[in-house]
């Protein structure tokens, strides 16, 4: 089975992201405010509170998991359990998250326009690499 390019894209993507999530929390505030998580993270962080440390690692799991059924439907490792379900979930988190941020942005007020319309552009990209990729591969992930 050939592999699937747009799955292989978006594992990279979640890769990258989970990345960037864990400079935040090495290198702390600064970090937390270039991205635009909002200054009250990033005083948060500056103080030692455990909070955005723990959002953050949070986030970087779950990227990562979402990296592994992405190299998992591409067929670059062994087939993860669910692996139909998983893609399509989230897919649809990725767009939802990518479309849906008007929504969102007044239950976050401390995060900046900039970080929203960023980061709800790159949820909405890699959520259409993730359902592109898995359309494609939607017969190959047939349960065995």
């Amino acid at each position: 089975m050939p592999k699937n390019r747009y799955l292989i894209a978006t594992a990279l993507c979640c890769v990258i992201a989970a990345v960037a999530h864990l400079g935040c929390i090495v290198f702390g505030g600064d970090w937390y405010r270039f991205f635009g998580a909002g200054e009250q993270m990033a005083v948060l962080a500056e103080q030692g509170d455990p909070h955005p440390t723990i959002v953050t690692s949070v986030i970087v799991t779950v990227l990562l998991l979402w990296a592994l059924f992405a190299l998992s439907g591409a067929g670059v490792i062994r087939r993860l359990p669910l692996l139909r379900t998983a893609l399509c979930v989230i897919s649809a988190i990725f767009l939802l998250r990518g479309l849906a941020f008007v929504a969102l942005m007044p239950l976050f007020p401390g995060n900046s326009l900039t970080f929203w319309l960023v980061s709800s552009a790159i949820c909405l990209v890699i959520g259409l690499l993730y359902a592109v990729g898995t359309v494609q591969a939607w017969r190959q992930l047939r349960p065995v």
